[in-house]
């Protein structure tokens, strides 16, 4: 293995940290500039920033596995800094004019961006470690680290930006998107190009593979759960005007600002999680590591739903049930990378692995948008306590198709291990 990959790794996965804080902390930005124009009589309104929301997410879906075969195709290098650039430009673009036209140009682009970098990203991450499980193993935990650190972190740059600087802060989101792309320049020198039949050849075998077959409903139904959590559904439920006996209905009603804080602490006891899974995952076998996660899914909602009803219960029994369900939280953070290094995994040393990270991204997309209508569904019906129903049965969902998915092992390699 040549001994700079290492370090180009390191700076690819933590070129896509800054490309999340950037994208994440753009959407922040794009939702306090309209609320601006509104109050200075803009016909801004809800509707407007759902739909500009709903063009970037679709843009990114459906040019997911187009980018993921280009990354194939072409160099990912190349592709992945062209993405970067184009995030660039779209964040300064929308705040240069007040045209609704404008703004979802902006948006499709920022998602197209988006796009041209997850799969050929992860395709490269996959060809880099091709011969090393163990480090595969720990760059896939990685780049899940990366990906919460962005979306922890780019909120508050996003609202600390506009706090200070205002209009020009998009200014500043562009200029995280060029330092981006010059990691990526830099990070993955030497990723090669295949041509445009291996680009179809790695579509029709990611399609044909058992084991990608496997994951993929396993992974709808935890990407579900994402969305269940992750989407606009639970802020609503927590600073809305409580109408209930929850004791997390309503709780942050006077202070809406504490949902980032609380969001942010969650990423933090996540990332905690896949950090140690980092070190953990090179040692197990890749279905038990994803078995443990999803087992301890339901017992996360148990404590859940005990902090939920403990309106009257003394504090310190409170935080304790807080510390241990944050312990489990760890323990269940370990899916994603597992299921990252299941997939790389199961298209071996051939090439074209991009078509199948745009897989994956396809089914991250579609599993969030089933999640955020589920969330919608329950959240209605049984408030936060909907919430970690619908998780305990897309968790056991998830058990169930696991049981029936194709074995794949990372084996344990002590000099790989050594070496990571």
């Amino acid at each position: 293995m040549n001994s700079n990959r290492p370090y180009g790794l390191a700076i690819t996965i933590l070129a896509h940290a800054l490309l999340r804080i950037a994208s994440s902390a753009s959407g922040v930005l794009i939702g306090i500039y309209l609320a601006n124009l509104s109050g200075q009589g803009f016909p801004v309104d809800a509707g407007l920033l759902g739909l500009l929301g709903a063009v970037s997410f679709g843009a990114e879906l459906i040019v997911s596995i187009p980018m993921g075969m280009a990354s194939d195709a072409v160099s990912p290098r190349w592709l992945m800094v062209s993405g970067a650039l184009a995030g660039a430009l779209a964040v300064q673009l929308f705040a240069l004019s007040s045209h609704v036209e404008v703004f979802f140009l902006s948006r499709a682009l920022e998602g197209i961006g988006v796009a041209a970098v997850t799969p050929p990203l992860l395709a490269y991450l996959a060809e880099a470690t091709t011969h090393d499980s163990a480090l595969r193993a720990r760059v896939m935990s990685f780049f899940e680290l990366s990906l919460l650190a962005g979306l922890a972190l780019g909120g508050l740059m996003g609202s600390q930006f506009w706090k200070l600087f205002h209009a020009h802060a998009f200014s500043l989101v562009a200029l995280a998107y060029l330092v981006c792309a010059a990691l990526l320049f830099f990070g993955a020198k030497g990723s090669r190009s295949h041509g445009s039949h291996a680009a179809w050849q790695g579509l029709l075998r990611a399609l044909k593979d058992p084991s990608v077959r496997s994951l993929a409903p396993v992974w709808l139904c935890v990407n579900a759960v994402v969305g269940l959590w992750l989407g606009p559904t639970l802020p609503f439920l927590l600073t809305k005007k409580p109408g209930g006996v929850q004791y997390l209905d309503g709780i942050f009603a006077d202070s809406p600002v504490q949902v980032g804080w609380l969001l942010l602490g969650y990423a933090v006891v996540f990332g905690t999680g896949v950090f140690g899974w980092s070190f953990v995952l090179p040692r197990m076998r890749i279905r038990s590591a994803m078995r443990l996660s999803l087992t301890v899914m339901p017992f996360v909602c148990l404590g859940l739903f005990a902090i939920n009803h403990s309106a009257h219960v003394a504090a310190p029994v409170r935080w304790s049930i807080t510390a241990a369900t944050a312990l489990l939280i760890m323990v269940e953070s370990g899916f994603t990378p597992a299921a990252l290094a299941w997939l790389a995994q199961s298209l071996g040393s051939g090439t074209g692995k991009g078509a199948a990270m745009g897989i994956y991204s396809v089914l991250l997309s579609v599993g969030a948008i089933g999640g955020s209508l589920l969330a919608g569904l329950l959240g209605k019906m049984l408030s936060v306590d909907g919430l970690l129903l619908g998780t305990v049965a897309l968790a056991i969902c998830a058990l169930l198709l696991l049981h029936n998915a194709t074995d794949l092992t990372i084996q344990p390699n002590e000099e790989n291990y050594e070496h990571a």
